[in-house]
């Protein structure tokens, strides 16, 4: 190896820290910006069950430090959430010079788009999968039951389908790369569609807790975009390289 490909990639490593260290202080700087509100983030994510608590029914916290923890870890996790539009702008300065110009053309809509659709799963989950479910459960349990909810446990259960709902919508992005990569076709992935419907419950089994209801309404939105997929990766059928001249 050269001196010149030694001194090339360590300032790529060198890059490397720089992006993971500003990602990291991005996301530190949202979390304590938003710390103070920790309470009112977890009361505005808990509001979906609290809806569907009886009136006498309060959530409980068993362990002594839960009322904190939850609350702080939540905070966390917005701000993870937050900070993702910041985060990808620094992997795509990472690779952008590495690309071609046309690469580049093609690459901004799909890094918008994922961050958009990745919103658009998290906000689907919140406003329409939380309240469906959380009004099933809480209405088959036996009437002498108390419901009582942890905030621990509701806590792990709605990160859950949060990540699951983020990463499921980011299909059609997913679709659109394996296409403009070569990796496969649409005619193909249309071929293959029977499989992939089986998979999507599959996988909707493993990102989702283990009931009927909560697969079943990942899955769904997970063939939807599927669909949308194959129509937008027509847009991103594989080309060969037109490598500029200098």
């Amino acid at each position: 190896m050269t001196e010149e490909v030694k001194s090339g990639f360590v300032a790529h490593l060198i890059e490397l820290r720089d992006r993971l260290i500003k990602s990291l202080l991005s996301i530190l700087v949202i979390f304590i910006g938003l710390i103070y509100f920790a309470n009112d983030i977890y009361t505005f994510v808990a509001a979906p069950l609290v809806a569907h608590l009886p009136s006498t029914a309060t959530m409980i916290a068993t362990d002594v430090t839960a009322p904190f923890f939850a609350p702080f870890k939540l905070t966390l996790f917005v701000a993870l959430f937050a900070a993702i539009p910041w985060i990808l702008h620094q992997i795509w300065g990472f690779i952008a010079p590495g690309l071609y110009q046309h690469e580049k053309k093609m690459l901004i809509p799909i890094l918008a788009s994922s961050i958009i659709l990745f919103y658009s799963g998290i906000a689907f989950c919140y406003f329409v999968v939380l309240p469906i479910i959380l009004g099933f459960f809480t209405s088959v349990g036996p009437q002498m039951m108390t419901l009582a909810p942890d905030i621990s446990s509701y806590l792990g259960f709605v990160l859950k389908l949060f990540f699951a709902f983020g990463i499921a919508f980011e299909i059609p992005v997913a679709i659109m790369l394996l296409c403009w990569s070569g990796a496969t076709t649409t005619q193909s992935l249309k071929e293959k569609r029977p499989y992939i419907v089986v998979g999507v419950f599959v996988v909707a089994m493993f990102l989702t807790p283990p009931d009927v209801l909560s697969q079943t309404l990942l899955a769904l939105p997970m063939l939807l975009l599927f669909e949308l997929g194959l129509i937008l990766a027509k847009f991103y059928t594989a080309k060969p390289q037109q490598e500029s001249k200098e």
